[in-house]
């Protein structure tokens, strides 16, 4: 009867979806099934219901070449008193089986047809989300976990898939199989045999409804619990250093065993609450064939029908049963598959926050000359960052912004990146608004190295490639040897195929800092944002990075949001930030000279470094 399949990494919302979504999420599917200027596919979605058609009434037609093989086989049908001869019942046979093989093949070929529309809208609408998700802002990325957008997309392509397997060519048939085996019935046996079998085909139909929708709690808590489990066990193991710190293996394993525990619970409620359904509709089915079948055998010994009418109502009956075992299970994923999408068209009406003008052009750079102007910016109106910041970055020049942690130096290199849009004031780039010209083109001016590197997990090649996708190798080697990596990439048994793993796992932080200082070197754009680009290097390494930056930004406009201030002495200005406000700017000896904020970093920066270079020296003893 009914069957059940392994709860799934998801959360059930169907409370949050009611009958209109549902349509109107399948109007927005049946756009990609039916495209616009694609005729052939058109054409095979013709096809593909065409032969849908003649598979049905095929399968339907099978029944009566068994009756009437039934029939003359048992003498039911004679002429003139003699039984037919043999060559007819064997005919009936051949026709019998080659119905079935050709139902089949009809099935098939329809699928063979329909499987390219079918791809290409997975496709279209995979496609179409991965790029909107890269239109939506930084913002609506940080507020959400990566993962979660990504199972968005792999729920919503695998409910397409399902609902066009099972909706078109499983509910949609059926729907037209019913049709036609209950007008069957009222034409050849009377309205009674049709109103019973309706009258089953409806409790059936409802009863499965009804205790679906029931055993959905059940569901909800089998896929809370099991995505509670996943999401610990892997949170566990992506802490996996920090689980052996703390000698924690126990306690991971008994949090992770209650969720299990919670799991199992739910999992067997689903199979008693399963056991029921299937009863239940074995029951009803049950009921009603043998309602039809008494009645059948008694319009036999009325001779009102033969004894291969009496097979063929069985035959039609149990036909008609078999596509509804697996209602409850086809219900609730059909109705689970359509949330899944919703969820995914929802994302993709999603209006990205940081948008083109209509008449927005392309930047023009001269000088790359940059002024903010009376800028004030926040993420929430409770938590101002910047507050009436002005300063200008002169084109060719390089600009430090120093202050606090929270001071608001990060967020200055994301404005001008654009991934924000700022409350009030003006950014410029050689006098044109940042907000009047092209995301895309403005972009392509700027090279970021941000603080935390991120990279992508294939060879150290492609990660600095990125910077230039038509570089050439010799361009990828010179960029390599300005950020100071080259030798050590050749030491490595693959060199530059070597695999940096998820996130660039595989390299060290200053490694992967001189990986990103590579790939932008290799951009080679007019306008660079170095943020705290070498935090993560020690004080060796930082020295050899530090003349391979001032090289590289020579003829460059540079900002700089330093941690150390020993790599800013050599700057054109250096601006002081605190509280989103700029309290000093200067050439690093004239904010020495002021003997402010900036002096009394400076010295316990020398303060600290002497302790760590003491702590070097003690080792060495």
């Amino acid at each position: 009867m009914a069957s059940d399949e392994p709860a799934q990494n998801s959360d059930i919302l169907e409370d949050d979806i009611n009958a209109e979504n549902h349509i109107a999420t399948i109007r927005k599917l049946w756009r990609y099934l039916w495209p616009n200027g694609r005729t052939d596919l058109k054409l095979r979605v013709i096809l593909s219901m065409i032969f849908l058609v003649m598979a049905k009434m095929l399968g339907i037609f099978v029944p009566f070449l068994f009756a009437d093989a039934v029939d003359i086989l048992t003498g039911e049908n004679t002429i003139d008193g003699t039984m037919i001869a043999v060559a007819v019942p064997m005919g009936l046979i051949f026709g019998y089986g080659t119905s079935r093989v050709l139902a089949q093949a009809f099935g098939e070929i329809r699928d063979a047809i329909f499987v390219k529309v079918g791809q290409n809208a997975l496709r279209k609408i995979a496609l179409n989300t991965f790029r909107h998700l890269h239109l939506l802002s930084l913002r609506f990325h940080l507020e959400r976990r990566t993962g979660g957008l990504s199972r968005v997309i792999e729920r919503a392509t695998r409910g397409i898939d399902f609902l066009l397997r099972f909706m078109l060519f499983n509910i949609i048939p059926t729907i037209l199989e019913i049709i036609m085996i209950s007008s069957i019935f009222w034409i050849k046996f009377g309205f009674i045999y049709a109103a019973i079998t309706f009258l089953c085909l409806s409790s059936y139909i409802y009863f499965t409804i009804a205790v679906t929708e029931w055993r959905l709690k059940y569901r909800r808590e089998m896929n809370k619990q099991d995505t509670k489990a996943n999401g610990r066990a892997i949170d566990s193991l992506l802490n996996f250093e920090t689980v052996k710190y703390f000698t924690s293996e126990d306690h991971e394993a008994i949090r992770y065993d209650k969720s299990l525990k919670s799991y199992a619970t739910a999992a067997i409620r689903s199979q008693l609450s399963l056991t029921l359904l299937n009863v239940g509709q074995g029951f009803i089915i049950s009921g009603g064939l043998v309602a039809v079948l008494i009645m059948g055998a008694n319009g036999v010994a009325r001779d009102e029908f033969t004894i291969g009418e009496f097979v063929l109502i069985n035959s039609l009956l149990i036909q008609i049963y078999m596509p509804l075992n697996f209602l409850g299970f086809v219900y609730r994923e059909i109705k689970q598959a359509l949330v899944d999408m919703e969820k995914m068209f929802m994302l993709i009406a999603k209006d990205p926050e940081i948008q083109d003008k209509e008449d927005a052009i392309d930047v023009v750079l001269n000088q790359g000359e940059i002024e903010f102007k009376n800028v004030c910016f926040h993420y929430s109106p409770d938590r101002p960052i910047l507050k009436n910041v002005s300063f200008k970055v002169k084109g060719g020049t390089t600009t430090a912004i120093v202050g606090s942690s929270g001071a608001g130096k990060s967020t200055i290199s994301r404005i001008l990146f654009r991934f924000y849009d700022i409350s009030s004031g003006i950014v410029t780039v050689d006098g044109q608004d940042i907000r009047d010209v092209k995301q895309l083109s403005l972009r392509k001016k700027i090279g970021v190295v941000p603080q935390d590197t991120v990279l992508f997990n294939d060879t150290i090649k492609y990660n600095i490639a990125y910077g230039n996708h038509d570089a050439r190798d010799e361009q990828v080697f010179e960029a390599a040897k300005l950020a100071k990596i080259h030798d050590f990439i050749m030491r490595l048994p693959e060199g530059y195929e070597t695999e940096v793993g998820e996130r660039g796992l595989k390299l060290s932080g200053g490694e992967k800092q001189r990986v990103a200082i590579a790939r932008t070197v290799l951009k080679n754009p007019p306008i660079l944002l170095l943020d705290e680009a070498t935090s993560a290097l020690d004080s060796h390494t930082e020295q050899e990075i530090q003349a391979s930056i001032e090289k590289i930004s020579q003829q460059r406009t540079t900002i700089v949001i330093a941690h150390r201030l020993s790599t800013i002495i050599n700057v054109n200005e250096i601006i002081v930030l605190d509280d989103g406000k700029i309290i000093e700017r200067g050439t690093h000896s004239a904010l020495l000279k002021q003997e402010g904020v900036y002096f009394v970093m400076w010295q316990k920066q020398q303060q600290l470094d002497e302790v760590q270079q003491k702590l070097i020296e003690l080792e060495k003893i």
